[in-house]
């Protein structure tokens, strides 16, 4: 097996984390970091790499095969695009860019020059998500009709002690439920329309603490995708799915998703249908799915190496997340305007 050259840009908590997970392929080495902070140099001589301020001159004089953009949303795209203009591939952190306008340009620069272009929307590469998109999409539960999505948990006061936590861009919808959308669309199909009310009604900062959001999918099926960073509530992917040992674990759920012949929870994977005859006067029967748990990022990079050999197209592109982000500009056109928005495609 080849082993891919990777240069890392951002060696923020992200950046580190990609550092961490790589540790753990063989398949790929880790050979330069760019990052203007204080603490990067040091982080890389722990890793006897080199370090450079610009990530343009980390690209030239490095050459490696493929970069992760781990940097500020704001340098996903001017990164991406000297990537692809030196011919390297690219795993690009979520969102894919901090608008849809520089999200578009990077998803065409890279295009133009035949390089990769992966989002790292890495819960698709959760078995949990796998297996509840396999089960919806195969038809177990019949035609989608609703959909009811939790992200709700309390943000600790100091995690605003970062002025640009408290700015609009910053708030939960962008940072967090991005990933619910994306988990949604990729189970469920693409979202067409969008309504959405916003609040800051509790911190009082100028960006929303929480937001609730009606979603119609192309298939016609309806969902709501309720957020709040200031809530006391177990229901949200980080509590319930046990993803990340960060979060303490809850034997809740946070999507319900229902169909005309059936039911599905998720993280926790039980499958609701009827036994025999159905209507609401006869008992429902649980069938509880079981999925290996393995590690997603790990799965991502072993993933994206594969996508830089020419092994495998990349589970989510550049056109794909810009969906994905084209829902989010949704909410927040909605919410300011009051009226349902259509999300036109990429």
């Amino acid at each position: 097996m080849t082993q891919i050259d990777i240069a890392i840009v951002g060696a923020g908590l992200f950046g580190r984390k990609h550092v961490e997970t790589m540790q753990q392929e063989p398949g790929c080495r880790l050979v330069a970091i760019a990052d203007p902070g204080p603490e990067a140099a040091a982080y890389a001589r722990e890793l006897g790499i080199p370090c450079f301020e610009d990530y343009r001159a980390m690209l030239d004089r490095v050459r490696p095969q493929a970069a992760i953009i781990a940097a500020p949303n704001v340098l996903h795209a001017p990164v991406g695009i000297a990537c692809a203009e030196r011919g390297i591939h690219m795993l690009v952190e979520k969102p894919i860019a901090d608008t849809v306008e520089a999200a578009l340009q990077l998803t065409e620069a890279a295009e133009r020059a035949g390089v990769a272009l992966l989002v790292g929307h890495h819960r698709r590469h959760n078995p949990i998500i796998e297996r509840a998109r396999e089960v919806v999409q195969s038809g177990r539960i019949g035609r989608v009709t609703a959909i009811s999505a939790q992200w709700m948990l309390l943000k600790a006061s100091e995690y605003f002690d970062a002025v640009h936590r408290r700015s609009p861009g910053a708030g939960p919808v962008l940072t967090n439920a991005v990933h619910d959308i994306d988990d949604l669309r990729y189970i469920c199909g693409d979202v067409v329309a969008v309504q959405a009310m916003i609040s800051h009604a509790v911190r009082r900062y100028p960006v929303e603490d929480t937001a609730v959001i009606t979603l119609r999918f192309a298939s016609g099926a309806l969902g709501t995708l309720t957020v709040s960073d200031t809530a006391v509530a177990p229901w949200s992917w980080e509590l319930t799915a046990g993803e990340n040992p960060f979060y303490p674990r809850n034997d809740e759920n946070c999507y319900l998703i229902s169909g005309t012949e059936g039911a599905l929870t998720v993280p926790k994977l039980e499958l609701w249908r009827y036994a025999a005859e159905r209507g609401w006067g006869f008992p429902l029967q649980r069938e509880r799915l079981a999925v290996e748990a393995t590690d997603p990022l790990v799965r991502q990079i072993r993933h994206f190496c594969a996508v830089v050999r020419g092994e495998a197209e990349p589970k989510i592109t550049g056109r794909d997340a810009v969906r994905t982000l084209l829902a989010v500009q949704a909410v927040f056109e909605a919410a300011r305007t009051g009226h349902t928005i259509e999300v036109d495609g990429a």
